[in-house]
């Protein structure tokens, strides 16, 4: 029953993010797993894992279109896949479980705490462990309720950190009978929504100027996309879908546009660069590149290049795990066409790039799945005066993992203070303000051009200036604190309150 219950907790969390957006049920979700944790203290562990399959089997479903129908894996062995890959994601929340119970002290409130500090710390640790998975934090649901406020001071993670102290301070006051407890525990669950309305009032940045920006979408089907003979009619797709569009300040092609290689599009380029000049129109567009590294091996690289009165060249740094690249490559290469995509064996650019220029203006790119991690994307936030971010999720079909991307680019947006243009090859292509909200956008599926204005920002968010260190302060801080209380006391861990 418990193991069930904790399955269903973890399935709720999916429904409060994009595109159900019930965020209710995200609160519901930890809640409810603090709860199953405080009350069977024994084999913890095994809760957590079941709580991490209903989260990503919910949550990361969509990643079975991409093996069985762009892999070409049957069926079953595609849903084998999807069904270890849930099982490994789903050791995280194990983790998260045998830690809280090594060091619970069984007393609600101090578990409480706990319990928010480790949901939060993992998801940290989700940013960065091996290459990291930063998908489903329950922040997210938190784009346009007041705790979004909180995201230009910590990031999603500080979010993270007010929705699950608030619900996870709700169950203690049903944990316990002592008054003391329980108003603070009400204190607590109160707190975070008051420190989301005032973390609304501050004015950390502002509009300097506004330009016109057309972003294209092209909605090239993935199954013919990389065929040789398909080369010219996609560029020609993307000529056409611009025409009447060259006065634009910027216009935007989305991630692999072009499927020539660099080197083999030369011609192309200086045609695409003289036409934007001519009109004063900046134009970024993603193509794919073969280069030689230094060790002497030819790499694919995934790359953005400004062109017109722009110019830049910027190489995705952070690769998506089996698509541009495959981890134990040489057990898994070969098995099935999903372990040898067209660009799995791509090499990431160098951490530190310089910004586009986009005839002015200095512009932060983060190639798809690139914008899914706060930390990369602030690193050049910081400088820039927009946000750019293309990408290609075909590879997921009709499933809502490409709604899930556009939210956190929502996120990446709120978080730094700019506004963040998101041009895509079939959705969802957007115009996202400094405050996350999406100003303009393209329907799913089909070809167009998403023509809007937007602004150019000044300033900088205290997390664009500071970074995650005050949150992982604040985790580090609390973990301490309770860790010495927890082996100082000389309360059994199993005592109540």
């Amino acid at each position: 029953m418990r193991f069930g219950l904790a399955l269903a907790f973890g399935a709720l969390l999916p429904l409060s993010l994009a595109p159900f957006d019930l965020w209710p049920l995200g609160a519901v979700s930890v809640a409810g797993w603090f709860y199953l944790l405080y009350r069977e203290p024994s084999r913890c562990w095994l809760l957590g894992w079941f709580y991490g399959v209903g989260k990503y089997a919910v949550g990361a479903s969509w990643i079975y279109v991409s093996i069985n129908r762009f892999g070409n894996a049957p069926p079953p062995l595609a849903a084998f896949l999807v069904v270890l890959f849930v099982a490994g994601l789903a050791l995280f929340p194990l983790l998260n479980a045998w830690l809280f119970q090594r060091l619970r002290n069984g007393r609600p409130l101090a578990d409480g705490l706990l319990f928010t500090t480790l949901l939060v710390g993992f998801e940290w640790l989700l940013t960065w462990v091996l290459t990291g998975f930063p998908w489903l934090f329950v922040g997210y649901a938190h784009l346009d309720t007041v705790l979004g406020n909180l995201a230009p001071l910590g990031s999603v993670l500080l979010v993270s950190f007010a929705l699950t102290l608030s619900a996870v301070m709700l169950v203690v006051v049903f944990l316990t009978a002592d008054v003391r407890i329980r108003s603070t525990a009400v204190l607590l669950a109160v707190l975070p929504w008051l420190a989301g309305w005032v973390g609304g009032l501050p004015v950390w940045v502002e509009d300097s100027a506004r330009r016109e920006v057309a972003l294209i979408q092209g909605n090239v089907d993935q199954a013919s996309k990389w065929l040789p003979e398909s080369r010219g009619p996609i560029y020609r797709r993307y000529l056409r879908l611009t025409e009447g569009h060259w006065d634009a300040d910027l216009v935007i092609w989305p991630e692999a546009a072009i499927t020539f290689m660099a080197h083999e599009a030369t011609q192309i380029l200086g045609q695409l660069d003289t036409k934007g000049e001519t009109n004063g129109s900046a134009l970024v567009l993603g193509l794919p590149a073969l280069e030689q590294v230094p060790h002497g091996d030819v790499v694919f690289r995934n790359t953005a290049v400004a062109l017109g009165v722009g110019s830049g060249r910027y190489v995705k740094r952070r690769l998506v795990p089996f698509g541009e690249y495959v981890p134990l490559e040489d057990l898994l290469r070969g098995l099935i066409e999903f372990f040898d995509l067209p660009m799995s064996r791509s090499e990431p650019g160098s951490w530190h790039q310089p910004l586009l220029d986009i005839g002015g203006p200095r512009a932060a790119m983060a190639i798809c799945y690139e914008v899914v991690y706060p930390g990369l994307v602030r690193e050049q936030a910081r400088q820039s005066d927009v946000l750019l971010t293309i990408s290609n999720d075909t590879w997921f079909g009709r499933s809502f993992g490409p709604l899930q991307h556009q939210q956190m680019a929502r996120m990446r947006a709120l978080e730094n203070g700019r506004w963040m243009l998101r041009g895509t090859n079939n959705g969802v292509t957007a115009i996202i303000d400094h405050t996350g909200q999406v100003r303009a956008s393209l329907p799913r599926f089909q070809e167009g051009a998403l023509r809007g204005e937007f602004a150019l920002m000044t300033g900088l968010t205290p997390f664009a200036r500071f970074g995650q260190a005050p949150v992982l302060g604040l985790l580090l801080a609390m973990l301490g604190v309770l860790v010495y209380r927890r082996f100082r006391s000389s309360v059994p861990a199993t005592a109540g309150a």
